[in-house]
């Protein structure tokens, strides 16, 4: 019998922007998810405030992902949980709901490696998931930047998206050759700027921008 897998990605998404649909396919064509699932942040308490309430960037999340080719979820725990959001409680949560014999993937750019050992309670993510990073471009896939200790759990731990697939949770990988870098920062100052980033943007998430005004003076 195949494990089940659900395949995690977590963020602001304030914008969701074509970046972050890049990586879900990048994701679904290395792990073959059942379930994607997507949450996005309610007060991450590294990066400061929002521009865009939980329930509306959850309604672009919706728009973004309509007609996906893999189930989807957009998990609203984070955006309902008073206080800030720890991802290590999202993931502890999701595995007490998927049960022990799941494979759960965490997925996370490669360049928030360098910061990891600052997360709350970062060496428990592996015991709820696996942790894959995917390098974007200008990203080296040597550690070489990542501080001492991150690095060797990561090399420790190393295994393949395979082998992941096939067991539960506690393995890393370092995936190569996400070619797309796109910020959701520089679509927010476009967008201030009265320029419409359609490039970047899915349609139906940026009528839905427009609609309610966001990201404007």
């Amino acid at each position: 019998m195949t494990r089940p897998c659900v395949a995690v990605l977590g963020g602001s998404f304030d914008p969701v922007h074509r970046g972050h649909l890049a990586l879900a396919d990048y994701c679904v064509k290395l792990f073959q998810p059942d379930l994607l699932r997507i949450v996005p942040a309610g007060l991450p308490w590294q990066k400061g405030g929002v521009h865009v309430s939980g329930e509306h960037r959850f309604e672009m999340l919706e728009r973004a992902f309509a007609g996906y080719p893999v189930p989807v979820m957009i998990d609203r725990q984070e955006i309902e949980r008073s206080g800030n959001s720890y991802t290590v409680e999202t993931l502890q949560s999701i595995r007490a709901e998927i049960g022990s014999e799941a494979s759960l993937v965490f997925l996370i750019g490669a360049d928030q490696l360098k910061g990891l050992n600052t997360w709350h309670r970062w060496r428990n993510l592996l015991t709820f998931s696996h942790l894959c990073a995917v390098s974007r471009p200008g990203f080296s896939l040597d550690l070489s930047g990542v501080p001492n200790e991150v690095a060797e759990e990561f090399v420790q731990r190393m295994a393949t998206p395979e082998a992941m697939r096939n067991t539960s949770c506690g393995s890393t990988c370092l995936a190569p050759n996400l070619q797309i870098d796109i910020s959701s920062t520089a679509i927010r100052h476009a967008l201030r700027q009265g320029n419409q980033p359609s490039a970047l943007v899915p349609p139906a998430v940026l009528d839905y921008i427009k609609q309610h005004h966001f990201y404007q003076n």
